[in-house]
């Protein structure tokens, strides 16, 4: 048995994305985040659906259609499939802890 909270290291430098299981088209993935965000130039635009839960800090989406949604521990969202998006913002003082299901049609 493993926990999801274990094996965060101290000191991220860079945004960790882990997968912690996959088959038959989905996968999932624990990312953890400490002031990370997207790349400034271009978006994700992800080929499967993606839904995700913010376990622990806050964080900030910016979807193409300069609409963006402030999520909190607890908040999930379903991002549908080639819905462009990016991370504008992740709390710097504290580990952002997300829990992300990709997934097709």
């Amino acid at each position: 048995m493993k926990n999801i909270f274990e094996t965060i290291p101290d000191n991220i430098d860079t945004e960790i994305f882990e997968q912690l299981a996959a088959g038959n088209g989905t996968r999932i993935e624990r990312i953890v985040s400490k002031g990370h965000t997207s790349p400034a130039s271009g978006w994700y635009d992800q080929d499967e659906n993606e839904w995700v839960l913010l376990l622990t800090g806050g964080a900030v989406l910016l979807f193409e259609d300069n609409s963006s949604i402030n999520l909190k521990a607890g908040d999930y969202i379903n991002i549908p499939a080639h819905r462009k998006h990016k991370v504008t913002w992740t709390d710097p003082e504290t580990e952002t802890v997300w829990l992300a299901v990709f997934y097709g049609e």
